[in-house]
């Protein structure tokens, strides 16, 4: 048996990789379940997010300091004023997380009333109330467990506030193994495709998971759970060791979500975005290249690359969460990092751009001849930053992909 020590390797490990740093104005903490131990590999999934804690030792913060959904908005060029159907999204977004999160709805409600979103009874999203449902996919309430919590709060709560007019359900699997969280999908899968609940506006819509784990040689089987529906398009986040690969995000089915900084002056002002050290990419180990990378074949050769397209990850320009459970001394007001705030933010402006695609590779395929056409206009090319070994360069890169957001158009 190993031992405790040995256990904690790979926590101590990552920690290093994303550089936990300990400052006057806080640290990075990782925590729990992110942390991915060596006999986890192909077997349960880990999280995707990281907390700027502020303050020494366990602070309890009760107003938000991480970025607001309003300053996102400016960042990423996306309307200010939205409605349902006209830039609000409409519709489903399925978020899949492990365990049960006791305090969803009224976290959800506090984060959405701190924001001026709707709240989780407003009958406005997808033409029907509510607008947020907890589902356990197995019918039977998982256990909780706090550091998944942390996650399916960040989820909800991002996909909310990028889409405010999508109905946001989250699907809890039983445990963080691959197979609970497949079959958690596969639940996801059938509620999207069936225009989730109340009287369905829209039958279609999008499926995150902001979990993963390290690339395994039978990873592929696993594929099929993203081609079984009309209607759905799938988001991942890419992970948050830098230059490092997994799955899901490096399904070819799968668009991969990666991580930027997002950098302001002293007055607040947004100056810039680079690669994020964090953001998981490179080939994949065992996923061949997908046909919507034809055109980068030069950079990726045979191997599926990733990320896609990337959303601030960095927690040093963090986004505001709320969660009421404390987790290893935290709780109430968050900042977040890590890829997790990826894969649901841009989950949700795909969402909001309305083209509702039949599935990824139709998303994929949209995003790629955009980003090869009107480059600069509907993305913003990342090209400073390191990731592992990788560096953002012009055009699509390993850290990034094909770059970050600029508005609703080529989604």
């Amino acid at each position: 048996m190993k031992s405790r020590f040995m256990r904690v390797l790979p926590l101590l490990a990552l920690m290093v990789s994303v550089g936990v740093l300990f400052a006057g104005q806080g640290k990075v903490v990782v925590p729990d379940s992110t942390a991915e131990r060596a006999e986890d590999i192909g077997i349960r999934a880990h999280t995707n997010h990281l907390i700027f804690a502020k303050g020494s030792p366990t602070p309890q913060a009760t107003s938000p300091s991480g970025l607001s959904p309003a300053t996102i908005r400016t960042v990423y060029s996306l309307p200010a004023t939205v409605s349902p159907g006209s830039g609000g999204g409409a519709g489903v977004i399925a978020i899949v997380d492990a365990f049960d999160y006791p305090t969803a709805q009224s976290d959800f409600d506090t984060f959405s009333g701190q924001f001026g979103l709707p709240l989780s009874t407003a009958s406005v999203c997808n033409g029907a109330n509510p607008c947020f449902v907890k589902v356990y996919a197995t019918g039977t309430k998982p256990k909780s467990n706090c550091g998944w919590a942390q996650e399916a709060a960040l989820d909800i709560e991002w996909a909310h506030a990028m889409a405010p007019y999508a109905q946001i359900v989250l699907v809890e699997a039983k445990s963080n193994s691959f197979s609970d969280m497949f079959f958690a999908v596969d639940k996801a899968t059938q509620i999207v495709a069936s225009g989730g609940f109340g009287t369905p506006a829209l039958k279609a819509g999008e499926v995150s998971m902001s979990w993963g784990g390290s690339e395994f040689s039978s990873e592929a089987s696993y594929d099929s759970h993203f081609t079984t529906s009309t209607g759905v398009v799938y988001f991942a986040a890419s992970g948050d060791a830098g230059g490092k690969t997994i799955y899901p995000s490096a399904s070819p089915d799968v668009v991969a979500a990666g991580g930027t900084s997002l950098h302001f002056d002293s007055s607040g002002n947004f100056t810039g975005e680079t690669g994020w050290s964090g953001s998981g990419g490179g080939p994949s180990k065992y996923e061949p290249r997908p046909g919507y990378q034809n055109g980068i074949v030069a950079i990726v050769g045979a191997a599926r690359g990733i990320p896609d397209f990337s959303f601030d990850a960095d927690p040093y320009s963090g986004v505001s969460v709320y969660d009421s459970t404390s987790c290893q001394g935290l709780s109430g007001w968050l900042v977040f990092g890590g890829t997790s705030v990826a894969s649901p933010s841009l989950s949700g402006i795909v969402n909001a751009a309305a083209n509702f695609y039949s599935n990824s590779t139709n998303e994929l395929n949209t995003i790629y001849s955009t980003y090869s056409t009107t480059y600069g206009t509907d993305y913003r090319d990342i090209t400073s930053g390191t990731a592992g070994s990788f560096s953002a360069t012009t055009g699509w890169d390993f850290v990034t992909g094909v770059g970050s957001d600029l508005g609703l158009i080529g989604k």
